[in-house]
């Protein structure tokens, strides 16, 4: 019961949560997970959706984790509210109504420093005692869904925070998808769920693996650097047509399956960061050099098996160099 390791039994996910009926139909879905609190990056979600005005958008968990200051989480909650909310585990252990053993509900793998769990139970005891200001509020966070499942372009779209199996489930990390073992097992589902595309989040490291059959992406996170050629948050487009701003796609059937790349103000970014998170700070310790520099690894890094870079890359470098 280590508090940030620990796996709370109730992030166990029901195994006919993705066998129901669909949410909602629609020809272009996008997936956003890991906003935290990036007010920037959530401006620039909402004019990308300008230009696709008939798109629905669900946010998979953790849209929090950065946005201490009670108005500005109230002022994210405001924003986000007209589209679909599911929770992650940040969502989750601040909708509890008494603290619990489990910390920030990371589940961090054994593979993360001990340092990096302590400072993430210390931004959710940050945050919590931001939502405490807020009533109302963690009654909203906890009454979210964990799972959706979503119609696009007549094909069936499993959308959760961690995996199909936890809500802050590792199975969907990158090095998890190598595994031929997984590769089988996600296939086994996907036939069992009649399911075309697995969309996830939790881990902050961007994967996607494809097969003629199934895809699963992860977008890594919407509101932080992804990789080392610019500062800029990833989020999932699912839709019956591409879209020429794709960092790498893969198709499945009659969907595009796609990253997109979010080039929010990063300025603006580092301003509000390092105004909640002064030097010394927990998140400033934990994330700052990531939020400033990026990541050390390529988008191609990324790509397990049957997706490809787009041409997008080479505008992206070429903007950023």
């Amino acid at each position: 019961m280590t508090p940030g390791r620990s796996c709370p039994l109730d992030y166990q996910l029901p195994a006919d949560s993705f066998a129901g009926t669909s949410l909602f139909s629609c020809d272009s879905l996008y997936v956003v997970g890991g906003l935290y609190g990036n007010e920037q990056a959530l401006a620039a979600l909402q004019r990308r959706l300008l230009r696709e005005p008939e798109a629905r958008v669900v946010f998979n968990g953790d849209a929090h984790w950065f946005d201490c200051e009670p108005e500005v989480f109230r002022r994210i909650e405001a924003q986000i509210a007209q589209y679909s909310l599911l929770r992650g585990n940040v969502e989750t252990e601040l909708g509890r109504q008494e603290n619990s053993a489990h910390g920030c509900g990371c589940a961090y793998p054994d593979d993360v420093p001990e340092q990096t769990v302590n400072w993430s139970n210390a931004i959710h005891q940050q945050l919590s005692s931001c939502v405490a200001q807020l009533p109302g509020m963690a009654s909203a966070l906890a009454g979210r869904a964990a799972t959706a499942v979503v119609e696009v372009a007549g094909q069936r779209v499993a959308i959760t925070h961690g995996d199909e199996q936890s809500l802050a489930g590792w199975h969907c990390d990158r090095s998890a998808l190598r595994s031929p073992e997984r590769q089988q097992q996600l296939g086994d589902w996907c036939e069992r769920n009649r399911i075309s595309v697995l969309a996830t989040s939790h881990t902050c490291s961007a994967g996607a693996l494809a097969t003629e059959h199934w895809a699963v992406i992860n977008n890594g996170a919407a509101g932080l650097p992804n990789f080392n050629n610019g500062c800029y948050g990833l989020v999932t487009r699912i839709a019956a047509q591409p879209s020429l701003a794709a960092l790498y796609r893969a198709k499945i059937g009659n969907l595009y399956v796609e990253a997109l790349p979010l080039n929010y103000d990063q300025q603006a970014f580092i301003t509000a960061f390092d105004q909640a998170w002064p030097e010394g700070s927990a998140a400033a310790l934990s994330y700052r050099t990531r939020i400033t520099q990026g990541c050390d690894e390529q988008p191609q890094d990324a790509l397990i098996e049957g997706f490809a870079l787009a041409s997008t890359l080479c505008a992206l470098e070429a903007h950023f160099v």
